[in-house]
């Protein structure tokens, strides 16, 4: 019988867990993704992209990242955000999703956010500009909502593109 409460004491501290997310602007909008997936936060020098031959509009081309070949998304592109303007505060979030090193070009980086679950909502079926299932939920810290964003299951999508197949099997399991 003490084994059945242990695992119960397990569960509510799993399911009770404060998790951090990396918030980010996309337009007037904030997102963010799971901290741990994050590996470093660089300035985007746009120069520096080599561009892929019929790469999707939102695959911006690869950087060299010490030695390591890192495809670049641009998120505002990629969700139909309207024309990218790069600045000063443009950042290029690196990313090691699944042992894949992805970089994805973001407006700005805000901070980092402690969300408990009551503070995270379902997301609501968003049509075809994205997929629900693309989605951790809703965010909302006093008046800000955040989109959070799974990571994991944007950069593995068919129309992504940039996970192999042994990736996405090694994802999966």
């Amino acid at each position: 019988m003490a084994p059945e409460a242990t695992q119960e004491t397990t569960d509510e501290v799993t399911t009770n867990r404060i998790q951090e997310y990396l918030t980010f602007t996309l337009g007037a909008e904030e997102y963010g993704i799971d901290i741990l997936k994050v590996q470093e936060i660089r300035g985007y020098e746009y120069e520096a992209v080599t561009r892929i031959a019929n790469s999707p509009e939102f695959i911006k081309g690869v950087i060299n990242l010490r030695g390591i070949i890192v495809p670049i998304v641009d998120m505002r592109i990629k969700f139909s955000l309207g024309e990218p303007e790069y600045n000063q505060f443009t950042v290029v979030i690196i990313l090691n999703v699944n042992y894949r090193i992805v970089g994805m070009v973001v407006d700005s980086v805000s901070d980092v956010i402690a969300l408990s679950p009551e503070q995270i909502r379902p997301a609501p079926e968003l049509g075809s500009i994205m997929d629900a299932q693309l989605l951790t939920g809703l965010g909302t810290v006093d008046d800000r909502m955040l989109i959070l964003v799974d990571i994991g299951k944007l950069m593995n999508s068919p129309e992504m593109a940039l996970m192999d197949d042994d990736a996405a099997k090694h994802a999966e399991a």
